[in-house]
């Protein structure tokens, strides 16, 4: 059995929530009080699985990494008797085949696997003539039920369930269910079959025009090819799925009346626990990165890839816009360029190797002499929605140093960002105000106030912004079993600080953001004829 460092957070009082923060570099459980307050957690790494395009990972060590994990949090007897509810965040587009009996077969893709990119494309093309990769009649179909589409990289479980059915058929006859991430976490804990509106959302088989109301489309089932009874049912976010099994209460030592709360995929769950009112945005920078805000309306930007999506808040969408690559920029900067990766583990064990890298940074001027770092490292989604697309560093001279590098690659992820906000306010249809500023790069106070800076816009540095995830999943679990509402939860997400822009820079960053864009326009061509073997496109919300 592994031993995961345990991490005490502070003293609270009343109810607890095992909240479970499943991520693609593993599993983070943690102690969380109704209140939001994190009283312990730990970490524990899960295994990946890299052959060419495919990237899986074994369901079976996500849930090894959770009673790891658990059981490190639970260790203190004190604050297990306390527990009420266990509650997950995963992250999403993975595909988890399992049989009648609940076991996996096969390990499961994940959201960068991309096998799928031409299964899904005979599904999404038109015999005449196409849009975007689409015929035009699918595609106005999807647009109009779900407010996306698949994505044709193959990424998402649409690609992958495509796969399956082409060049696995046995497996896929084997399959008794087709499980995301937090689908398959549920079962382990409950043995029940079921998904959530967000969760299903990437099969994109549901209709989603009634948020009160997602379910499937028989249409959307028959252009896909897949099976309905091979889909679990939707549940809300909030309900409770079931008491936990017996044999994980004996695991855990948890006390016998512990239910289980649906939950939500990573995007929805930092989404509660970051900012819930209607129209009030927040940004998370952690590997990847995004852009969200509740609205109580279905709307879809083609042009720019940015969709409001069901979430898991009961009767609202989650409008969101995907950035492929954010802090991942630095630890590639770390691992790969400054150090070699065996000199460090895991991001949760040394986390304080970003926090020299953000001294350095501090000590070169804004705009990082002259240098323009653009952050694509694995294509990008919004505002535009190009796999081919790479990461540059412009104008670099043998007068620049390590400082104007690193700064350079925290103001190309932040000029990024400014680039998405654009498309993003005009979808919400007003000023949005402040940004709530969430996930492990917004730790950084250099970062968050190169983002402000940027984007001319107050950023809302959240009082604990690595915890949201497992914030959001306990403000769930509170909603499930009847302790909170959601409107108690803008009073429970507290800031630590308000970066506001400033001024004397405006001038300078509009000049380097017009470069950004440029050269954007100059050089997408030449990455289209460089990387063309690389499967085009990702879903407009996926």
């Amino acid at each position: 059995m592994s031993h995961p460092s345990l991490h005490q957070g502070k003293t609270t009082s009343g109810p607890l929530v095992l909240a479970v923060d499943l991520g693609t570099s593993g599993c983070k459980c943690a102690l969380v009080s109704l209140d939001g307050t994190v009283a312990a957690w730990a970490f524990e790494p899960v295994e990946l699985h890299v052959d060419g395009v495919g990237v899986e990972q074994d369901p079976h060590d996500w849930w090894q990494a959770f009673i790891d994990a658990a059981a490190a949090v639970c260790s203190d007897p004190e604050l297990r008797k306390r527990v009420v509810a266990v509650c997950c965040s995963t992250q999403a587009e993975c595909t988890v085949c399992v049989d009648r009996d609940g076991n996996t077969l096969g390990r499961a893709m994940l959201w960068l696997d991309m096998r799928g990119a031409q299964a899904i494309a005979r599904r999404l093309r038109g015999r005449f003539f196409n849009v975007m990769g689409h015929a035009p009649g699918k595609l106005m179909r999807w647009l109009r039920l779900t407010g996306g589409v698949p994505a044709q990289s193959g990424k998402d479980n649409a690609g992958h369930i495509a796969y399956i059915r082409d060049h696995e058929p046995e497996r896929y006859a084997r399959t008794y269910k087709f499980l995301n991430a937090l689908d398959y976490m549920n079962l382990r804990l409950t043995g029940r079959y079921c998904s959530t509106p967000d969760s299903m959302l990437t099969t994109w088989v549901t209709d989603n025009r009634d948020p009160h109301r997602i379910r499937y489309d028989a249409s959307l089932l028959t252009l896909l090819g897949i099976d309905r009874e091979k889909l679990p049912d939707i549940i809300p976010s909030t309900e409770v799925v079931g008491p936990v099994l017996k044999e994980v209460i004996e695991q855990l030592g948890l006390p016998g009346d512990t239910v289980v709360v649906a939950g939500a995929i990573d995007t929805s769950a930092v989404a509660v626990g970051a900012a819930v009112q209607d129209f009030e945005p927040h940004l998370y920078l952690g590997t990847s990165s995004w852009l969200g805000a509740h609205v109580p309306f279905k709307k879809t930007d083609v042009r720019s890839k940015i969709a409001s999506v069901p979430c898991a808040i009961p009767g609202r969408y989650l409008a969101i816009a995907l950035q492929s690559s954010a802090g991942v920029n630095l630890s590639f900067l770390r691992d790969r360029i400054l150090f070699h990766s065996d000199e460090f583990l895991s991001d949760e064990e040394q986390p304080d190797v970003y926090e020299i890298l953000n001294i350095i940074a501090a000590r070169v001027p804004a705009g990082a002499n002259g240098l323009i770092y653009m952050p694509w490292l694995f294509g990008e989604r919004t505002p535009v929605e190009d796999s081919t697309l790479r990461a540059g560093l412009v104008n670099l001279s043998l007068g620049h140093s390590r400082e104007d590098i690193i700064r350079a690659f925290l103001e190309g992820v932040a000029f990024n960002s400014r680039w998405m906000m654009e498309p993003f306010v005009r979808l919400l249809g007003r000023d949005p105000g402040p940004i709530a500023a969430v996930g492990g790069g917004a730790q950084s106070d250099l970062w968050c106030q190169i983002i402000a800076d940027v984007s001319g816009r107050p950023i809302r540095q959240m009082e604990n912004p690595i915890q949201a995830n497992s914030q959001g999943a306990a403000f769930l679990a509170g909603i499930g079993i009847g302790a909170l509402r959601p409107s108690d939860l803008p009073s429970l997400q507290r800031h630590r600080r308000i970066y506001e822009p400033n001024a004397q820079l405006r001038e300078l960053y509009d000049e380097r953001f017009g470069f950004f864009k440029e050269l954007h326009r100059q050089l997408s061509p030449v990455y289209a004829r460089l990387n063309q073997s690389t499967p085009k496109g990702a879903a407009y919300a996926g």
